[in-house]
């Protein structure tokens, strides 16, 4: 399933001066194995050469390792693009940079360590459910590492399945936490 949400689209002035319809857009960003800070900062180069314009950037937190065990710890951050490229074209693109700087997504469970990983986390309010991507990302809500970042730089968006604010959303994963 996929929603084509065209209205609301958001204008910015492009390099040659001109008004430019764009979207907005959601990454997530992890890295644990290498110099993370440096595959960070190459990650977000990359993602404003080859997407769009980086409008936001979340601070850089430190997370053990979500879904499988690792001593090596990651550093996650969200970031916000500006971008007139669609979602599947963006998901070719993450795949790609992650490609380059030497991810291998050989892993068993689908969780390994990396060097980079890039998710979708929004894309303006569209909802796509395909066999290669889902938006929202289906675990958004249950990541503190995905939602504290992204509630930095996007408090009041909305999650356009569940219907709550990322402000609410992470309030509410922080209540899961005290809980265990």
């Amino acid at each position: 399933m996929c929603t084509n949400e065209k209205r609301n689209k958001r204008l910015h002035l492009s390099d040659s001066g001109h008004l430019q319809p764009y979207s907005q857009l959601y990454l997530s960003l992890g890295t644990n194995l290498g110099d993370k800070h440096e595959n960070l900062r190459t990650a977000l180069r990359l993602i404003g050469e080859r997407i769009g314009t980086i409008s936001g950037e979340s601070s850089i937190m430190e997370t053990s390792p979500w879904g499988y065990e690792s001593s090596n710890l990651f550093l996650n951050m969200a970031v916000e693009v500006k971008t007139n490229k669609d979602p599947f074209e963006i998901l070719d693109i993450t795949r790609e940079i992650e490609r380059e700087m030497g991810r291998n997504r050989k892993s068993q469970n689908g969780y390994a360590d990396r060097i980079i990983d890039i998710d979708l986390i929004l894309y303006d309010q569209q909802i796509i459910d395909s066999q290669f991507l889902q938006l929202p990302h289906p675990l958004l809500h249950l990541r503190e590492f995905v939602l504290k970042p992204l509630c930095e730089i996007a408090p009041d968006q909305k999650h356009p399945i569940l219907e709550k604010t990322i402000s609410e959303l992470y309030g509410l994963q922080l209540e899961v936490f005290k809980q265990i």
